[in-house]
């Protein structure tokens, strides 16, 4: 098929504060001590999906992000990087792309998608179907760590993030309903002319939106024009589409347009093709050709309908987005346990990785599902235990660190502790510092003996006048 491809890679989102900064965007948070950005590029790669556009929120970010991807995937993919602005949505972004999209189809993917299935099988669906959109759906992940016994004595369990209100014909091909997390407890409605065509609907709490979308680019364009409130594709756009599909006046629309390119063919004969069209799909119709037929099945009785589709990955997939910090913690833990394929670490006998440059102190242990990063030094009688650490961390003697992550060139110093936390890079930890549930800005200092838990350090921001 004819496809473009568009990754949305954020810009610096509220939140992931302290995580991200002026200094480090969204795309460029390392997941496995890799940015997260280098997930999907990878995955579009082995697709042989090559010409890539990376929308980045604001200038000084984008910056950034296309500096990583010229060194990271110099010769390898053809990525041109476009700034927009922060504050328009995912919606927003792609109305900045106007000029850029010629495809006939578009595959927008979210930038912060961690995942290894493949989006030439979403593609496959949009182009067998003919569908104007084609929504990726996979199994909730589940979020927080096991903890290997708590204070309580009570392991902590993990449990199902937040997922999506999903409604499904009897096929579970065809995308009925949809609503985010955050509207399940609210009054559901559905159209009745959708209920009536599909005869039965399929309720799915399971589901999680993958923000990975196959668009028919002519009516997708038109929805973003004539509708300009809307801000996101997950919450305007997609949901607006699944209503609309057995009264598309975008459809109509989007096909006089193309009409108007120099494609201009009298409505009989436009009928008929669309009923061919219809007809030849499937052996068995699907609730929108039954419906577009009308009473008594004419070409001229025909009634526009568009397909909104499903391609639902397998459970044995791994789908997670990073658009929290915890969301950050949780692919991280996976990334080094039970997605262990994703990093692409040749992980020991052990079920760990240590750099071979990593320099290791008398009596000190790795357990399992850590990562330990290229030019890291662990002093005497230390212990890590699920866990990541980045490159160039010195790390003193007697310091426990577990369910954490630690990113770059962080210092921490003698008889600290650091559980189920993050420390962004160039922080200091001096002397049996204590942290617990806590997220450290880059380059925040915390004092010798100091003790913290479930806060959020960073430093202030300095008032330059001009």
């Amino acid at each position: 098929m004819d496809f473009q491809v568009v990754v949305l890679a954020g810009g610096t989102s509220k939140n992931l504060v302290p995580l991200v900064s002026k200094e480090v965007p969204k795309a460029l948070l390392p997941v496995g001590n890799r940015p997260v950005l280098s997930y999907i590029l990878d995955l579009l790669e082995q697709s042989n999906l090559k010409d890539i556009i990376v929308v980045v929120g604001g200038e000084n970010a984008a910056v950034k992000v296309e500096g990583w991807i010229s060194r990271a995937y110099v010769d390898r993919l053809r990525v041109e990087v476009v700034a927009a602005p922060e504050d328009k949505g995912t919606a927003g972004a792609l109305r900045t792309l106007s000029r850029h999209l010629k495809a006939s189809d578009i595959m927008v993917v979210s930038g912060d998608l961690v995942c290894d299935v493949p989006p030439g099988a979403v593609a496959a669906v949009h182009g067998r179907h003919d569908a104007v959109v084609t929504a990726m759906l996979c199994s909730t992940p589940v979020s927080g760590p096991i903890e290997s016994a708590s204070s309580s004595g009570k392991d902590k369990a993990k449990k199902p993030a937040s997922s999506n209100l999903v409604g499904l014909d009897a096929t579970k091909q065809f995308l009925l309903h949809i609503a985010a997390g955050t509207e399940v407890n609210k009054d559901m409605r559905v159209q009745k002319s959708i209920l009536r065509a599909a005869g039965q609907m399929e309720i799915r709490t399971d589901l999680m939106d993958a923000h990975l979308y196959a668009f028919k680019r002519s009516v997708l364009q038109e929805v973003l024009d004539k509708n300009l409130k809307f801000t996101s594709l997950q919450q305007d756009v997609l949901p607006y589409l699944v209503r609309t599909q057995l009264r598309s006046d975008v459809l109509a629309n989007a096909t006089i347009q193309a009409e108007e390119n120099g494609n201009r063919v009298s409505p009989s004969h436009k009928n008929q093709v669309m009923l061919s069209q219809l007809l030849a799909n499937a052996s068995t119709p699907s609730f929108h050709e039954l419906y577009a037929l009308g009473h008594n099945g004419s070409a001229h009785s025909l009634r526009k309908t568009h397909k909104c589709c499903v391609y639902i990955a397998s459970n044995d997939k791994y789908c997670a987005r990073l658009n929290s910090i915890q969301a950050f913690c949780d692919i991280n833990r996976d990334v080094i346990g039970e997605a262990s394929h994703l990093s692409r670490y040749p992980f020991s006998a052990h079920n760990n990785f240590i750099h071979p440059s990593a320099e290791m102190g008398s009596k000190s242990t790795v357990g399992p599902h850590c990562v330990i990063g290229e030019g890291s030094q662990l002093g005497d009688k230390c212990s890590v235990k699920r866990s990541v650490i980045d490159r160039h961390c010195r790390i003193g003697s007697n310091v426990k660190i577990v369910n954490s992550v630690v990113m770059d060139h962080v210092t921490i110093a003698d008889g600290c502790s650091i559980q189920s936390s993050v420390i962004c890079s160039d922080v200091q930890l001096q002397e049996r510092a204590v942290l617990k549930d806590c997220q450290v800005g880059a380059g925040f200092v915390v004092t010798a003996g100091s003790e913290y838990k479930g806060e959020s350090l960073a430093k202030k921001e300095k008032n330059v006048s001009v």
